[in-house]
């Protein structure tokens, strides 16, 4: 059985200009249907005054620069994109590297608190640790934040959650430290170097609204936060 093309009802070129008209009239979306159409068309370039009368070139005219915009603004929005992204994962790939150059948990803490804001372009970073029964003299290292015990589920918006992007928020003292006052935006993702050792955060603040957000993909600070995890239990035994 021959499927029915959907050009087939197009007329023939025989066909009066009368039953071309009709035709069209009949099939209001044809242009809809072949938009290819529109570029190869040849209406007058003007028409007689008359009451009623639509200039066809210009609707097509129109049609064809909004559609030249719009393929030109999502070009720029997907190189803009691609090269922000590309910024990103770099600037986090030289964060890791500073981050496993750590001797200590001391040197861990200065290099999330001095070094990373300047690579990830914000302006605090700070490691927090719950509180927890055993003793464990790294976690007392200079630079680094003690959390109340369930803190860390509270900070995530519950114990199933590994990160919280806050686009508009004071910076909580508890977290930030001394540099709660700088922060507006952060971004919370969990630690969890198992071991004995308790769950923590790392955390990253802006002084910018809107540097984290809900849209946001998280894939790059959480594996920022797997690489403080490594480090953190080759010190904390």
């Amino acid at each position: 059985m021959t499927r029915k093309r959907d050009d087939a009802a197009i007329p023939d070129p025989a066909l009066s200009d009368e039953q071309v008209v009709a035709y069209l009239r009949r099939h209001r979306d044809f242009l809809l249907r072949h938009p290819e159409l529109a570029a190869v068309l040849a209406p007058p370039s003007r028409w007689p005054e008359a009451d009623g009368v639509v200039d066809l070139q210009a609707y097509i005219i129109e049609r064809l620069n909004e559609e030249i915009d719009r393929i030109k603004g999502t070009a720029e929005h997907l190189i803009h994109t691609s090269r922000s992204n590309m910024s990103t994962q770099n600037r986090t790939h030289q964060a890791v590297l500073v981050m496993l150059t750590a001797a200590d948990m001391a040197g861990l803490a200065r290099a999330v608190a001095d070094d990373l804001p300047a690579m990830l372009d914000v302006d605090v970073g700070m490691l927090c640790f719950e509180e927890c029964d055993r003793a464990l003299p790294a976690l007392a290292a200079p630079g680094i934040q003690r959390l109340p015990r369930g803190r860390v589920a509270a900070l995530m918006g519950g114990p199933d959650r590994d990160c919280a992007l806050n686009e508009q928020m004071p910076g909580d003292p508890a977290v930030f430290g001394d540099g709660a006052g700088l922060v507006v935006s952060s971004a919370l993702v969990r630690v969890s170097p198992g071991g004995g050792c308790p769950d923590g955060v790392l955390a990253l603040g802006s002084r910018h609204h809107r540097t984290f957000h809900s849209g946001q993909g998280t894939e790059l600070i959480i594996f920022l936060a797997r690489v403080a995890e490594t480090c953190i239990r080759r010190f904390v035994g």
